[in-house]
Formats: structure tokens, sequence, C-alpha cells
């Protein structure tokens, strides 16, 4: 299989809500808007939104999303602490941290109850550096 694109949709019965939420406070732009789906873009990145009761969906699965996290890596993930939850006042799910698996984290969540974690990527510890098949973290990296 040849895939041209991917990306996520997430089911609920906040589509305007939850699409100014990610315009708001993740710099997304709508590249289609719909009353029942609204399709979303920052940079290489998408994002749609669609009504969980629109025919297009199953009827056995016409429900809100449940169960999801989105990971957002960024440069300066304190920065984005203090911008979203100090200054923007969004929900705090798990505090900032670092966790000895390389990441520099926290988690919040939109209107919908997806989780979004936001993320910078650290050093891992010891233990857990020998875990990855890939490096992807700086030697020089301060945690």
């Amino acid at each position: 299989m040849i895939t041209s694109s991917f990306y996520p949709v997430i089911m609920t019965e906040h589509v305007s809500e939850s699409a100014k939420f990610y315009v708001d406070h993740f710099g997304f732009v709508p590249v289609f808007e719909a009353d029942w789906y609204v399709s979303l873009r920052t940079g290489d990145y998408e994002l749609a939104l669609l009504d969980a009761t629109h025919p297009t969906v199953p009827g056995d699965f016409r429900k809100s999303v449940q169960g999801l996290i989105l990971n957002f890596e960024v440069d300066d993930v304190d920065a984005e602490y203090e911008r979203l939850i100090k200054a923007g006042k969004l929900p705090l799910h798990l505090d900032i941290r670092d966790e000895e698996f390389g990441q520099r984290h926290f988690i919040t969540s939109d209107p919908n109850g997806v989780l979004i974690d936001v993320i910078k990527i650290i050093p891992p510890s010891e233990a857990h550096s020998s875990q990855y098949i890939e490096k992807v973290w700086s030697e020089n990296e301060e945690k």
C-alpha cells in the first residue's frame, strides 16, 4: 500500500467548538469547513473533526471519541506549559515532569475529553536507552 496521507479524525458532538480549540491553542488552520466536518492543517500535519452522528459513520459506531491521546512534540515544552496551562487555563491532567523513558511532558485535554500530551524528547535513562530502535534525542541535550 502506498499512503499519500494519514491523519486522525475525532468523532464528536462538538465539531465547531473543537475546531476553534485546535485553531486557537495549537495553530491549526481550517482547510475544509462544514457543520458536520472540519479538516484542519498545521504545516505537514492534519486533524479532522467529524459529527459522530453523520450518516457516513456506520450506525453501530456513531458515538463520540473515547480513549484517545494526541501527542504534540515541541521544541520548548516549558514554554508551552506556560502558554497553555498557566496563561491559557487549559485543564491539567498530568503536571509537567521528566520521564525516565525519554520525555519531558504534561497532559491537557480538548473539549471532547481527548487527552493532549505535549512532549519534548529528552535523553532517556541508561536503563531505557536500549529500548530505542532509533535514537531520537541528542546526546548534548540537557533535561
